[in-house]
């Protein structure tokens, strides 16, 4: 990644506090004075700043007094601060340094929206899917027990990242290992949030103690010393200390993992939290400190509007992919009160919420649980109701084996609709969706569509709703989706010839590729070169009139907004061999994503860098051409 210009900020000035904040030592020299005014201007600098160029809000503006308590007491980088999920890191990043580079906050080039290995020595993993910091945490503990190595560990975890089941292995793993981990479990409202009492607050403040530790522990030393008595004094120690946390502490949970747990501290006391983690960090093994925390905080319209300062500053609009398959749903839905809908924690900007607010006990929110959604979705579908799972592209990797084993293999009627498919530009490598044609192709009994309109997508959803044999995935862009008429759209499972050429060359492009095709198409025949062009619609099964028709040309060129290798244009490619084995096959140029990890952007650009817009499609073609003509004869 180049360098990091930080010369300037976002949106006005730094604050006169913030101005002087380019290392997190800095933080050490103010006073508590100075730090309120200080996180007041943290505050206002982010609003400016995602304003201009979005980006997460709530998130961070409720982790601004959390994150300065961390870097006060603990040493970055000799100390590593982890985030789950990264998007809670901006102050984090302000105050390492970086205040300066939010005026290209998302932006190419820019100031990633994450922790990013490559623009600090401070930021050690660039975690934009949830629940796996502890896990991490876990590796590193393990890696430093190894070498000898003595710093310490904090992991901060929250903003719905508990309701993940890696998180919880991830506990289970620490707790066993007694890791020595600190474990920051910033509660905003959106995790896992004990029962809160004073009686429960003082407690705690008492077990941090490390006096009181140590003294417990002498205390549990002398009577296991007493000859005769002292393994049942000790266990009566153990009970009452058991009963104790039952009443007062649900979140006894958490011991019973082997990690300890203090809390709830306000996360909004610096001055607290600062004796907190001064204390946990004496402590021997994990440890979990509970923080209550208000999300966007200090900005009323984030502290209001819950739904907006989930994610980020975007919304559903009107025109749409996502828009589209929402009026889909509800009118299926209408006919149809088997129809249910599953998100994972992303409801608002799925397009769920207009279903959940006609249909209600017809909507399950799971928490950031994937795994779990799919596989439930497979239950349902048992059951005899007709599941949708709602879901960006790229979090629907992280439960391919569910996808494929209980939903494919039991050949269950689930109905997967990813958004964000493709090239998604500002949020960087962590949120492409370019790997969801690849793999769920080569699910045994899948059925795939790739919508290039609006209307396509309602043509698309009905037709999946009539499969009743197998699971089948609807993926669509995050960018506008076109109006077209309705002869310009398809029907059940057939390809769609968009015009036709002489037989020069075939393009067949999938789902938004294909204006993008059409457009080649224009700018080829300007060179009086005569182009095909097909929309692919359906991924899997590829459409066999559409492959003889192709296998007819001197040329055929795939196009698609997936990963290259393994993707749509190599099964093409495969299939169109195996139709021409008595003559020679056409060459086949299969243009996509590259094997690479791709960073943000806006989407156009990045198509445009990769060769993947008109002008890229056409002179590809061009070239591919005049090198390789091949007589059908």
């Amino acid at each position: 990644m180049a360098a990091l210009d930080i010369s300037s900020s976002g949106k006005g000035t730094l604050g006169m506090l913030l101005e002087k904040i380019t290392d997190p030592s800095d933080l050490r020299e103010l006073s508590s004075a100075d730090l309120s005014l200080l996180a007041a201007e943290i505050r206002t600098f982010i609003v400016d700043a995602v304003s201009a160029t979005g980006g997460h809000l709530g998130s961070n503006l409720g982790a601004v007094e959390l994150t300065l308590a961390v870097h006060r007491v603990f040493d970055s980088p000799r100390d590593l601060i982890l985030w789950d999920t990264g998007h809670q890191a901006y102050v984090h990043k302000i105050v390492t340094g970086r205040a300066g580079a939010f005026a290209n906050l998302r932006r190419p080039g820019g100031l990633s929206g994450y922790p990013n290995r490559s623009e600090s020595e401070h930021d050690w993993v660039e975690n934009s899917h949830a629940s796996t910091i502890l896990s991490y945490a876990h590796g590193l503990s393990v890696a430093d027990r190894r070498i000898g190595r003595n710093r310490k560990i904090v992991a901060i975890i929250g903003d719905g990242s508990m309701t993940g089941g890696m998180a919880y292995e991830g506990l289970n793993n620490l707790g066993h290992a007694n890791s020595q981990v600190i474990i920051i479990l910033n509660d905003n409202g959106r995790s896992y949030a004990p029962t809160v009492s004073n009686l429960s607050h003082e407690l705690s403040k008492i077990r941090l103690n490390p006096t009181y530790m140590r003294r417990q522990r002498k205390l549990e030393q002398a009577l296991h010393d007493l000859p005769l008595v002292g393994d049942r004094l000790e266990k009566g120690l153990e009970g009452a200390k058991a009963a104790l946390r039952e009443i007062f502490e649900p979140p006894a949970f958490f011991e019973m993992l082997g990690v300890r747990y203090v809390g709830p501290f306000d996360g909004h006391n610096i001055a607290e939290m600062e004796l907190a983690l001064r204390q946990a960090a004496e402590h021997d093994g994990p440890i979990v400190l509970h923080m209550i925390t208000q999300k966007g905080r200090g900005y009323p319209p984030a502290e209001d509007d819950p739904i907006k300062c989930l994610h980020d500053t975007s919304e559903l609009k009107p025109g749409s992919y996502t828009a589209a398959f929402t009026e889909s749903l509800i009118a299926a839905a209408e006919r149809d009160d088997s129809i249910v809908a599953i998100t994972a924690a992303m409801p608002d900007s799925t397009g769920l919420l207009p279903f959940a607010e006609r249909f209600g006990d017809r909507m399950l929110d799971v928490g950031i649980a994937e795994q779990h959604a799919v596989t439930a979705a497979a239950g349902m579908a048992m059951g005899g109701l007709r599941p949708v799972v709602a879901v960006y592209s790229t979090f629907l990797t992280r439960a391919f084996d569910q996808v494929n084993l209980d939903v494919g293999l039991h050949r269950q009627p689930v109905i997967f609709c990813l958004d964000r498919a493709g090239i998604t530009g500002d949020d960087g490598p962590s949120h492409h969706g370019v790997l969801d044609m690849a793999l769920l192709a080569k699910v045994p009994g899948m059925t795939m569509f790739a919508p290039s309109s609006y209307q396509e997508i309602q043509v698309m959803f009905e037709t999946a709703l009539s499969i009743t044999t197998g699971p089948s995935a609807i993926r669509w862009a995050k960018t506008a989706a076109r109006q077209v008429p309705f002869d310009q759209v398809g029907s059940g499972m057939h390809a769609r010839k968009v015009m036709a050429g002489d037989g020069e060359v075939a393009i067949l492009a999938v789902g938004k590729m294909v204006e993008t095709a059409e457009q080649a198409a224009a700018i080829l025949a300007e060179s009086g070169i005569s182009a095909t062009v097909w929309d692919v619609r359906v991924v899997k099964p590829l459409d066999v009139a559409m492959l003889r028709d192709a296998a007819e040309h001197s040329l055929v060129v795939t196009v698609e907004d997936g990963i290259r290798i393994g993707g749509v244009g190599s099964r093409i490619a495969d299939e169109i061999g195996g139709l021409t084995q008595q003559r020679t096959s056409p060459p086949v140029l299969v243009m996509g994503i590259p094997d690479e990890y791709i960073p943000q952007g806006k989407p156009d650009q990045i198509l445009a860098s990769l060769g993947l817009d008109a002008a890229g499609i056409a002179a590809a073609t061009a070239k591919a051409l005049a090198s390789s003509p091949v007589s059908l004869a």
